[in-house]
């Protein structure tokens, strides 16, 4: 039967290429043996629902439990009435349980009861009438706040002590985050400060990216369905780019399968995960869009616009840190450097925040081409000076990291250039203290480096010459751009201040000195 790779939703087996769940969850059926009530907390379309359903299937079928996933998400059109929100998660929860179990494992009728202890004592009587031991799996947990939260984690707290009997065998919080991070409206406060009111948890579990091992297996489900061939630099390639994000995974293979080699004779080469990125970049497909909303929450951004400017992290809490590497945006080196979580993100998460200032831009006349299509070196500065000088100040208001903004307008022009015919590549990371920028159009390439002038700081030009020396040549490049951006307090308008000079180094690169 086809089968293909999916972007949207849990995964069916019968028609999507997919992992075993117990492989990437072992711990789960100790923690059920155990009647535990844990958490799973992972980032959005890594698997979390596709393997708990997996799991769930192969518990109930096994005989010795029902065990059902459950969606807590349509309480959240009701977080200020939490007795709507109760009806609304029984309701869905009824189709649920009739869609994943036979019928003598599903829940009788749902009793009466009162506001405010519903939850509890529906999963009370499906305890004390289900023949075998009952676990429930709650999906998108954090999809409700404030009281309604509260509530649910209260009545799951106060029939812990009546299990397996009275109350489930064994529960799993599935969501984004840990139990800490949920958000709520209480106590001066907009998340716990501790596992209250859910200290009953044994363990939280997170669901880890695949390995190299797991992408080759998930692609060679598809070789093997089809006979259309990954090669093994392929694999490592697709890797590389995605460390095992098992979304991006996916999202590879099936544009490299079905949009640029359809022809199942046809290699999968890494060429085309190349081109396949590009496409997904381009396309802004749903996962990469919702970055977006992540990039602008204030524990985000403490993290995020350091990291783009290279400049170190301020004091940060060691619960946000935690955060946003429980979001998937950032992870740990081995050696303990915070980077971001992958090559894609890395290129992706600049591009979003200077979308607004890509959008912004005026109609500009693409007046460094020259006739044969090429980029002509000082018709492209005159080009960016000219802009620069006219648009910078307003631009600057459209960025939502302030810090960063004159690199997201430039990035915004650079995106203006390369439209349809070039790329951008960056480099930035915690401590460096610069951005590095590469732009190629067909034979053309560019390296340029991005430095920030801030107050009670010496100029940039002293560490930013060597600097840009050392990307020059690996690049293979005898030309490059140092711009510099001023932003200490008291400068003139930028049409005043921008200015230019030429230098040649040591090495006999020669450098636009731009101070804008």
């Amino acid at each position: 039967m086809t089968r293909w790779f999916n972007v949207a939703g849990p995964c069916q087996s019968d028609i999507h290429y997919m992992l075993p769940a117990a492989a990437r969850l072992p711990e789960v059926a100790a923690l059920v043996a155990e009647r535990s009530y844990f958490v799973l907390h992972a980032p959005r379309q890594t698997g979390k629902t596709t393997a708990m359903l997996d799991l769930a299937r192969e518990f109930t079928a096994s005989g010795t439990y029902a065990v059902a996933v459950l969606s807590m998400e349509v309480g959240a059109a009701f977080s200020d009435d939490p007795g709507a929100a109760e009806l609304a998660i029984l309701d869905d929860w009824r189709d649920a349980s009739e869609y994943q179990l036979p019928a003598s494992l599903c829940p009788p009728r749902w009793p009466r009861s009162t506001p405010g202890r519903r939850i509890g004592a529906a999963l009370r009587a499906w305890a004390k009438t289900c023949p075998r031991p009952l676990v429930v799996f709650l999906d998108e947990i954090d999809a409700l706040r404030d009281d309604v939260l509260v509530s649910v984690l209260r009545q799951l707290r106060s029939g812990h002590s009546r299990r397996p009997t009275d109350f489930p065998w064994s529960l799993a919080l599935i969501g984004l985050r840990d139990v800490r991070d949920y958000k709520v409206a209480a106590g001066g406060s907009d998340r716990f400060t501790t596992a209250s009111p859910f200290n009953i948890k044994t363990r939280s579990l997170t669901l880890d990216t695949f390995d190299q091992a797991d992408v080759a297996a998930l692609y060679g489900q598809h070789t093997a369905n089809t006979g259309q061939i990954f090669t093994p630099e392929t694999i490592a390639h697709a890797f590389a780019l995605t460390q095992g994000q098992p979304w991006l995974v996916n999202a590879l293979a099936k544009v490299a399968v079905e949009k640029l080699a359809p022809d199942r004779t046809q290699a999968i080469t890494p060429a085309l995960i190349d081109q396949a990125k590009e496409v997904l970049i381009v396309r802004q497909d749903t996962h990469l869009d919702s970055l977006a909303e992540r990039l602008r929450e204030p524990r985000v951004r403490a993290i995020i616009e350091p990291m783009l400017s290279g400049q170190s992290l301020g004091d940060i809490p060691p619960d946000d840190l935690r955060f946003v590497q429980d979001l998937g945006l950032v992870r740990l080196e081995p050696g303990g450097g915070l980077v971001v979580a992958n090559p894609i993100y890395h290129e992706v998460l600049p591009r979003i925040l200077a979308s607004t200032a890509i959008a912004s831009l005026p109609t500009i006349s693409p007046s460094w081409l020259t006739p044969e299509g090429r980029i002509a070196a000082p018709l492209l500065l005159d080009a960016f000076l000219a802009f620069w000088r006219q648009h910078g100040e307003p631009l600057l208001g459209t960025s939502p990291y302030a810090e960063i903004a004159p690199h997201l307008v430039l990035m915004a022009f650079l995106h203006r250039v390369a439209n349809g015919g070039g790329t951008i590549d960056r480099e930035y990371a915690i401590g460096r203290d610069r951005m590095d920028l590469c732009l190629h159009h067909g034979a053309d390439v560019f390296g340029m480096e991005v430095k920030v002038w801030r107050d009670r700081r010496p100029d940039p030009i002293t560490d930013g010459l060597p600097q840009l020396e050392g990307y020059l040549a690996r690049l293979d490049l005898t030309t490059g751009w140092l711009i510099i951006f001023d932003q200490r307090r008291g400068q003139p308008p930028i049409a005043e201040r921008t200015r230019t000079e030429v230098v040649v180094t040591a090495s006999e690169r020669i450098i636009t000195i731009i101070r804008a």
